[in-house]
């Protein structure tokens, strides 16, 4: 078994390049579509634990989850265009806010039928899922910290994350050859889609190769405020009973509206020299670490967390189809809204340009303001979580 810290860490590395050079494979590019390397990244490195390869536990596992989440996260939103995402328009926005408030309701719903036959702790995975579901692994990774959720839960979650989460990803991209039905049936207005082609063509997409003084930019700025960001976060006071805001989380907050205060300086050119790839670079190096203390024991849980997901999801879609209905939202909408929360930045785009080619940047600004959704949206979903485990329990 690998014990040295160093060695550890350049097996998970190593894992996570391994991961995405199959991914650029051609021959295995259509696998990699519907199950994204993000899930390998957690899955591979299960299985080195489970081998006895890799261990369980590690001073490398802590270090990472304090310091490389804080780093993902000020740069995905230092990055953000947040004048793009709000000149996406009226049906878009509300599309994607109507699903993450069905998100946000599904949790105490499939709690609430569920909580007898899940364990005591079950409301911490569900709230770790909530993470995931609005806005993506960035907002996972940062409730399951936040809420404390214990190694043997965060198996069955992501396998929840994995087979319903995805399942549904496929579910609407079959359902794209369907749009002209149901946006026939709902009496959809077709302008939408016009006026967000010409926003689109506003949206700043220009990338320049990263030289040496950029890198050390990105670096130095995300670290110093990384790092100060946690120092003050040690002089707030713990919220909740159970607690559900920690000193962790106090620092993720900070780091997080510190980056979207700075999305609107000169800083966020650093978008065009690679910033946003340096943070899910660290993003996913951060999950490799997280799969490799997950029990694969823990998946036995599963059916009871699978059957709650399901019911999860259907007052997600429910939310959806009603708002739609009433703003006569195009499927297009419906479809990118729904897994700019499920799946993130990281989904949003594939489901996007299968119903429309050059529409993948919208799901992506939909992705990207997921994200931000997410870390307010699924903070308050854990909580409430939290306060009906008091009295389900």
């Amino acid at each position: 078994m690998i014990s040295d810290p160093t060695t550890l860490f350049a097996v998970l590395a190593a894992v996570l390049a391994g991961v995405f050079w199959l991914a650029t494979l051609p021959r295995l590019k259509r696998f990699f579509q519907f199950m994204p390397p993000v899930i390998w990244a957690y899955f591979v490195p299960m299985i080195l634990t489970t081998a006895g390869i890799t261990p369980a536990q590690s001073e490398v596992y802590t270090w990472m989850s304090r310091y490389l989440l804080p780093f993902a996260l000020f740069l995905l939103m230092l990055t953000v265009d947040l004048p793009a995402i709000l000149k996406l328009g009226k049906t878009a926005l509300m599309m994607m806010v109507a699903g993450t408030i069905g998100i946000m309701l599904g949790a105490p719903v499939a709690y609430l039928i569920f909580a007898s036959v899940l364990p005591a702790d079950a409301w911490q995975g569900l709230a770790t899922l909530s993470g995931s579901w609005i806005g993506g692994t960035a907002n996972m990774l940062f409730i399951k910290d936040s809420v404390g959720t214990p190694d043997s839960l965060v198996g069955p979650i992501i396998v929840v994350d994995t087979v319903v989460g995805y399942g549904w990803l496929g579910i609407l991209v079959f359902m794209s050859t369907f749009q002209d039905r149901f946006d026939t049936w709902i009496g959809a207005d077709k302008t939408v889609i016009e006026a967000t082609n010409r926003r689109l063509a506003e949206v700043d997409t220009t990338r320049e190769p990263s030289d040496t003084p950029d890198l050390a930019y990105i670096l130095g700025l995300t670290l110093l405020v990384t790092v100060l960001s946690l120092a003050v976060a040690t002089y707030l006071p713990d919220i909740g009973n159970p607690t559900v805001i920690t000193s962790s989380t106090w620092g993720i907050l900070i780091v997080v509206t510190v980056g979207i205060a700075l999305s609107f300086t000169r800083l966020r050119r650093l978008e065009h020299r690679g910033g946003s790839k340096v943070g899910y670079l660290a993003l996913y190096l951060l999950l490799t670490s997280i799969g490799a203390q997950a029990d694969v024991a823990a998946v036995l849980q599963v059916p009871m967390y699978m059957l709650a997901g399901v019911v999860w999801i259907l007052v997600h879609i429910g939310i959806l189809l009603l708002v739609a209905r009433w703003l006569r939202a195009p499927l297009f909408f419906v479809a990118t809204g729904s897994m700019a929360n499920i799946g993130g930045a990281a989904s949003a785009p594939i489901v996007a340009s299968v119903y429309f080619p050059a529409m993948a940047p919208i799901g992506l600004l939909m992705g990207v303001s997921g994200y931000i959704l997410g870390i307010y949206g699924a903070l308050f979903t854990a909580q409430l979580l939290a306060w009906m485990s008091g009295f389900l329990v």
